[in-house]
């Protein structure tokens, strides 16, 4: 079974279907898959339970008839199947943090998000439980050189700002080298939102320009996990991949300065598989390990 396809079906159908009643059974049932198994799956691919993410997708949609003016609020909320226009108000103050009138009258814009696209990565069914396929591992003492900035989570230019400087470093490196690339996070202060990247490679390649830092990166027992895309547009999934983990498999966060450690097997090229090294406390259950 392709659960990919099974989950973009499921999306689609919900997009398609926004002015219809929609449950767990009924979509589930366009998958051909039990309510049970298949809530089970849309939550751990999406990282959302179904019933918020169809909300999220019809307050999606409101925008388009709240910003043209030509419905009522409680013609918009019967469309979309709010059912009474309080229930569509709170919900819509509770995601975008102004209620549909105040839209409405202040002749603001809000963009519609296009339907998101699934992030595929490796699965795996642990008692019942589906997670994000992970292993368990060391990440081997490296020594890595490269270009070191910050940048705040919480500002809108954090992701042009990383991909600015991984473009400064692949114009660094002449197209015959070839090796791994490593992107590592580290937090600059607890609970910061600031955060220090290094975008690196072996330090043995060598870069001699002014601005490179080297660092070099201790041994650490980490939870590794294998993705497919942009690291930058699957945060969210990440830190819900991450989360699952941490309840099912009960292992613990290690208390490093280190966040998380980005690698791909070819310094050219950003689009392909990498995976992620995030450190956790190695409990004496995994001394096999």
């Amino acid at each position: 079974m392709d659960h990919y396809t099974v989950i973009e079906s499921a999306l689609l159908h919900i997009e398609n279907n926004l002015d219809q009643p929609l449950s767990l059974d009924s979509v589930a049932d366009t998958a051909n898959m039990s309510k049970y198994y298949f809530h089970r799956l849309f939550s751990a691919i999406t990282g959302s339970s179904l019933n918020n993410y169809i909300l999220s997708r019809r307050l999606n949609a409101s925008l388009q008839f709240i910003q043209s003016d030509q419905l009522s609020l409680t013609d918009i909320s019967y469309l979309l199947n709010f059912g009474a226009q309080s229930s569509f108000t709170r919900a819509f103050k509770r995601q975008y943090g102004i209620t549909p009138s105040a839209l409405r009258v202040q002749n603001m814009k809000i963009p519609q998000t296009p339907m998101p696209s699934v992030v595929k990565r490796p699965i795996k069914n642990i008692n019942g439980d589906i997670v994000t396929d992970f292993t368990l591992t060391d990440f081997e003492s490296i020594r890595v050189t490269g270009i070191a900035f910050e940048v705040d989570l919480a500002e809108d230019d954090y992701k042009s700002k990383i991909r600015a400087h991984s473009d400064k470093l692949l114009q660094s490196i002449d197209e015959t080298v070839s090796g791994p690339c490593y992107i590592i996070y580290s937090n600059c202060l607890p609970n910061s939102t600031r955060f220090r990247v290094l975008f690196g490679i072996p330090y043995d390649i060598q870069i001699n320009k002014d601005s490179y830092f080297t660092i070099d990166v201790p041994q650490l027992f980490c939870a590794k996990f294998k993705y497919f895309g942009d690291l930058l547009e699957i945060g969210d999934i990440l830190k819900t991949d991450y989360a699952r983990f941490l309840k099912i498999s009960r292992q613990e966060t290690e208390d490093s300065h280190i966040e998380l450690i980005q690698t791909f097997d070819d310094i050219h090229n950003f689009q392909s598989a990498f995976h992620i090294y995030a450190p956790i406390k190695k409990l004496p259950i995994d001394s096999a390990y």
